[in-house]
């Protein structure tokens, strides 16, 4: 399938405000995102940027087939382009200003279930069987998968531990399992002069996050993606951790905590068991208390 055209009028606009944010110190990984959404955009609507009322945006929007965090962040990415426009005299005023403000999705966690996840491991090469582990037992995203360098493998008094270059220009360290730090060293043994990124490719020097996406996608029976993956591992961090939500947001890289309940599907056998622990006959009630 050919790719809509994009007008030069839109792709001018673009590239500038994209350089923008890069000035101003937002992630490439961001800028990606953001430009991809615009694109989509130029590419179906019938006027220029500056041209765009609320009406038309509001009647793109609604057209879209779309989850309501994907609405919501196509959503910031116009507020963010059009408040640059209005900022450098583009244009005068934001359209977004009169959309409706969409508020946040319930939580809806989705963790990859074991078969599921057993199986793309069967069928993927060694590459992608290290890309589904960072994401289903390390908790990473596709980007922060996508960009990781040798100089991100930190050895320890105990292992070794991962530096992770996550949304936003926040870094954090994720310790490796003993096979995971062990596949990671032998790709860089591997890698010209024993250093660079892990993943070679064609964006800025590594693979592009969604094409390690789709590779990833295709393996995954059904609708579960690479995204699922990180559910998974969130699910089973909050396991292992009795519950502890803030050893769950210091390793998925949260600063809020309510993340945890988005990504953590309650086990349903911990769900029943203190159902049971509450019940007449798994608590220990005085006699003039138990329910009748």
């Amino acid at each position: 399938m050919r790719r809509p055209t994009i007008p030069v009028v839109w792709q001018s606009a673009i590239e500038d405000f994209v350089t923008a944010q890069l000035a101003g110190g937002i992630r490439q990984t961001s800028t990606y995102t953001r430009r991809q959404h615009l694109q989509h955009l130029a590419a179906r609507i019938m006027c220029g940027p500056w041209e765009v009322s609320a009406d038309a945006l509001a009647g793109f929007m609604a057209r879209q087939n779309w989850a309501q965090e994907t609405r919501r962040s196509r959503r910031a990415t116009f507020a963010a382009f059009y408040g640059w426009g209005v900022a450098t005299g583009r244009a005068s005023s934001n359209p977004v200003d009169a959309l409706v403000k969409l508020r946040p999705a319930d939580p809806a966690p989705r963790p990859v279930p074991d078969r599921v996840y057993l199986e793309a491991l069967m069928r993927a090469d060694p590459t992608e069987a290290v890309w589904i582990d960072l994401a289903a037992e390390h908790g990473l995203r596709r980007a922060e998968i996508a960009c990781i360098h040798s100089a991100d493998i930190i050895e320890t008094l105990v292992g070794h531990d991962l530096v992770v270059h996550g949304k936003g220009g926040k870094v954090r360290e994720v310790p490796l399992t003993r096979a995971m730090a062990s596949a990671l060293l032998g790709i860089v043994d591997d890698l010209p002069g024993g250093r660079g990124f892990l993943f070679p490719g064609d964006e800025h020097g590594h693979v592009s996050a969604r094409w390690l996406g789709f590779r990833v996608n295709r393996l995954l029976d059904g609708h579960w993606t690479i995204h699922k993956l990180r559910h998974r591992a969130a699910t089973r961090f909050w396991v292992a951790a009795d519950g502890d939500p803030y050893v769950v947001a210091d390793l998925m890289g949260w600063a809020n905590l309510s993340m945890v309940r988005t990504y953590v599907k309650l086990p349903d056998e911990r769900k029943r068991a203190v159902v049971e622990s509450a019940s007449r006959g798994g608590a220990s009630v005085a006699p003039d208390r138990v329910l009748a």
